[in-house]
């Protein structure tokens, strides 16, 4: 059985005041109730009693996508958060909104299972399955039925399940390799994920098999009359093959944008659209998980692709995607920082992605390598994404700063995806600390500690309640304090070393410090004998550097898990975004710990002392090029700056200021 995080995190309690505890906090008391705020004025709360709403006469902003296609997906992300808060953080009018939506859906689905909003109000039922690549009905599917899940497990009813259930019916008759059924699957993946979760849950056959012919059919260039299914279902609809949606890079068709240029198993790198593939990916990985026997092509695939993009199409936040056109990947190595740099997106919901895949990968291959960027991501591309007070997001998280796009925040976006999504991350956090392996041995227990936090895990090990206590500062100090609290003598416990730290150690010293694939496993013995024990681990501040093929002499800053920017808010002199800003790699750099008075957020800064200058740009001038020695002397004889100030990346945006920021800065030549 897995062990997916949104029913783990209810055995992981966060120590309270704890970092990771506040985030949640935070998202509990602030984020959930002002969301439903906005559900309500947008008009999305209402909208499955199916009634004609002003927006619905808007034209298109991004053609042929109207504002309103995805409300069904963020009706389906709130309650799903909703759903885990209750558990832990009751709430009555969180708990009335989660009923009235419930009966709302339930009276909206049609006799045959049908669910969906557009094709209820906008556009004729008749309509509906027409659009599978562009007009999301499975994608939303997907989002009602993870809510509908999460319903049953908080209220142990089958008021949201069963009409869920209903519909998936309904796909089941629909979709398939069937004379009769459409050989079709869907543009956005989600409802993979939801399907093998429901699988789970119902140990229902079909819903696997489902799941894995839409994993199996993608991309199948021959898929109906010798066609790939997308461009045949585009004639079908008439569509002019010159009218080109907005987010295609290029005409069509641009089946590469839906990660859908051909099947799984022979695609060769990452493309398209950002979050589709790791929506995919992450179902793909459980599948592989459920049967392993069977689908050795498709966990090759996920390391192939796994690798290309952490290798040639990440930035140093974790985030993912360049192009802002189509929120998406560009060409290997192309990751310019922001917006006058030739693009930059890293939209948040992505980066959420990468945490689920690598969920989920782990589960049967415990592998550090995943585990580090899953790390990675979360602390950087997906904490900055949400204000220290809950109420202010980001949907794009640039590494700089421009006129065009400052940084800043916004409480809502009229394409709202990300908001919910982070919420209900955080609702579940706990649930991606630790994971429990499946033991050879009769009677063994095995857990895994991926991340480190100040929590407790309750879980059982040869009938008997058991607890593994962490204690610890991070990700702002390295020691991490454990308690074994069990009468089993069959406990072991494998805890991560990151990549990026230079020392470590584990007093009482284990037997073996043998570190394999990321993670050092401490062998029952040890812990019956000591079971309190200390992993120490070293957060140096590093100085990263990107791949040399993408072509910018730049320098990042980081501690520990986290990525460092500077923001005009310590640093006023700034009226630039940073762009001429230099950094001298070995530049003695000192450590603060910080409590913000605005914001009473509390994390290590870090301060550049005279390793930083500014680069004399209006004293250079191309013509169309600069001869290299005087571009030299120019970096070297320069405005020292005293003092440069930096702060974790994620707390950019968070103090007022004129909105510049930068995370890569020029390496100071001297």
């Amino acid at each position: 059985m897995a062990h997916y995080p949104q029913e783990t995190f209810l055995n992981v309690k966060l120590a309270p005041g704890s970092f990771l505890e506040k985030k949640r906090h935070t998202a509990s008391v602030a984020s959930l109730k002002q969301q439903l705020g906005f559900l309500k004025s947008t008009g999305r709360y209402e909208a499955f009693k199916l009634k004609w709403l002003p927006v619905y006469d808007e034209p298109p902003a991004i053609w042929p996508i109207g504002s309103w296609l995805f409300w069904d997906s963020d009706i389906g992300k709130w309650l799903e958060g909703a759903c885990y808060f209750l558990h832990t953080d009751y709430d009555a009018e969180v708990d009335a909104a989660v009923q009235e939506l419930t009966d709302m859906l339930s009276n909206a689905q049609h006799d045959d299972g049908y669910l969906n909003l557009h094709y209820s109000i906008v556009e004729p039922t008749s309509n509906r399955f027409t659009n599978i690549r562009d007009f999301c009905e499975l994608y939303n599917a997907g989002h009602l039925l993870e809510g509908a899940l999460a319903h049953e497990h908080y209220y142990k009813n089958d008021k949201l399940l069963g009409p869920m259930i209903r519909y998936v019916d309904l796909m089941i008759k629909t979709f398939g390799p069937g004379e009769d059924q459409l050989h079709a699957y869907p543009g956005h993946p989600e409802i993979e994920i939801a399907l093998l979760r429901l699988y789970e849950r119902t140990q229902d056959k079909r819903h696997f098999e489902l799941a894995k012919y839409f994993i199996t059919e993608r991309g199948n260039p021959k898929g109906v009359d010798g066609r790939h299914y997308y461009d045949w279902e585009a004639d079908k609809r008439g569509d002019d093959p010159n009218a080109r949606p907005y987010f295609y890079p290029e005409r069509t068709p641009s089946n590469w944008y839906y990660s859908a240029s051909v099947p799984l198993v022979e695609m060769q790198s990452v493309e398209g659209h950002s979050v589709r593939p790791m929506y995919l990916l992450t179902a793909v990985a459980d599948m592989v998980r459920m049967d392993p026997t069977s689908t050795s092509d498709f966990q090759k695939a996920i390391v192939r692709l796994w690798e290309d993009m952490v290798s040639t199409k990440m930035y140093v936040t974790g985030g993912i995607g360049a192009m802002p056109q189509y929120e998406g990947f560009g060409i290997p190595y192309f990751l310019p920082q922001g917006t006058d740099e030739g693009g930059s997106y890293a939209e948040t919901c992505a980066a959420i992605g990468i945490m689920m895949m690598v969920d989920r990968v782990l589960q049967y291959d415990l592998d550090g390598s995943f585990t580090d960027i899953m790390e990675l991501a979360f602390y950087n591309a997906v904490l900055t994404a949400i204000s220290t007070d809950g109420r202010k997001y980001t949907y794009i998280n640039q590494l700089a700063s421009s006129n065009a796009n400052p940084a800043d925040r916004s409480e809502w976006f009229r394409c709202c995806c990300c908001p919910p999504n982070i919420m209900r991350t955080l609702a579940i956090i706990g649930g991606y600390f630790y994971s429990q392996p499946a033991s050879t041995e009769v009677g063994a227990k095995h857990v895994a500690v991926h991340l480190y936090s100040s929590s407790t895990l309750e879980f059982t090990a040869s009938d008997h309640p058991s607890k593994l206590t962490q204690t610890t500062n991070w990700p702002w100090g390295g020691d991490i304090d454990f308690k074994l609290e069990t009468s089993s003598k069959a406990v072991s416990v494998s805890l991560r070393i990151p990549q990026w730290t230079s020392d470590w150690s584990i007093e009482p010293v284990p037997p073996l410090k043998e570190v394999t694939k990321g993670y050092i496993t401490l062998p029952a013995e040890y812990l019956a004998a000591n079971p309190t024990f200390t992993l120490k681990i070293k957060l140096d501040v590093r100085m990263l550097a990107s791949h040399p093929f993408v072509n910018t002499d730049i320098i990042a800053v980081a501690r520990g898990p986290i990525i460092y920017c500077v923001e005009d808010f310590d640093n006023p002199w700034v009226d630039d975004h940073f762009k001429s800003l230099q950094l001298d790699p070995d530049a003695r750099v000192t450590e603060r710990g910080v409590k913000d008075p605005s914001t009473a957020e509390e994390y290590v800064s870090l301060d550049v002392h005279r390793g930083a200058s500014l680069l004399p740009i209006k004293s250079l001038k191309a013509e169309p090029s600069i001869p290299w020695r005087t571009l030299t002397k120019a970096a070297a004889d320069t405005q020292l700056i005293e003092e440069l100030h930096l702060v974790p990346y994620y707390f950019r945006s968070n103090r007022g200021g004129k909105g510049m920021a930068r995370t890569g800065i020029r390496r100071w030549i001297r």
